[in-house]
């Protein structure tokens, strides 16, 4: 059975900041598919809960474990929402699990100020997205600039979904993780708040710190994120029992 790739995209995104991740795999012969979450991308007019990304989430990894082990990919918000349906009681049909930009809590003051500074971003001409389109151009590398906003930008999603992550319980969903998992954040990630919890609550997930790297980790230094990736797919591989 050929492996297969799961995609989750974070907040305002959609599946198409995966592009470079899933014409890399295409090519080496790997499943890949990268979704769209409620309210995102090509979902716009729907509205975000998290029981519908939960549930976008859970079909697009039971329709790839039919055609193989899954390896499930979340960024963000996607992280976030996604370390919660790993620690489900009854574990999902993932052989591994790459958490990138997310060990954070998403409660207390830290998220009320997150969401003070997007209202704020709002309350700008043409809601902040000058503002954006200047970090990304200096930022990201040509190869990856559009993809970020090639779904479109959910603007007005942006609240609700943020305010939706304050009942995740993601200290008890890490406990119950039980495969390989990776946590990946870039070195100036304004997500690395609670990184030595998380490490603490799943010290036997690897934790990897790309150097000069924002929280767009996967845009940014989209070669060495895909080198990830592969590793991960290296240790599925190694992991699997043989026949015979």
């Amino acid at each position: 059975m050929t492996p297969q790739v799961v995609f989750v995209h974070g907040i305002r995104t959609s599946a198409t900041m995966w592009r470079a991740q899933v014409e890399h795999l295409t090519a080496a012969g790997v499943g890949a598919i990268a979704v769209d979450l409620p309210g995102h991308g090509r979902r716009m007019s729907e509205t975000f809960t998290l029981d519908g990304a939960f549930e976008t989430i859970d079909t697009a990894v039971r329709d790839a474990a039919a055609r193989g082990p899954v390896l499930l990919v979340a960024h963000s918000m996607g992280g976030l929402v996604a370390i919660e349906y790993m620690g489900r009681e009854e574990p999902p049909p993932v052989d591994a699990f790459i958490a990138a930009g997310c060990t954070s809590i998403p409660r207390g003051a830290g998220l009320a100020i997150y969401r003070a500074l997007a209202r704020g971003f709002d309350r700008l001409p043409r809601r902040g997205q000058p503002l954006a389109d200047l970090v990304l151009d200096r930022t990201l590398p040509p190869e990856t600039r559009a993809d970020f906003g090639a779904g479109g930008y959910a603007y007005d999603t942006q609240d609700i979904a943020l305010r939706s992550l304050s009942v995740l319980d993601l200290v008890v969903a890490l406990q119950r993780i039980s495969v390989p998992m990776w946590f990946v954040n870039g070195q100036w990630d304004q997500l690395r708040l609670n990184e030595r919890l998380f490490t603490k609550l799943k010290p036997e997930a690897e934790l990897i710190v790309v150097p000069r790297t924002s929280h767009l980790v996967t845009a940014m230094r989209p070669r060495v994120f895909n080198a990830i990736v592969d590793l991960a797919l290296a240790t599925m591989a190694r992991d699997r029992p043989t026949s015979g």
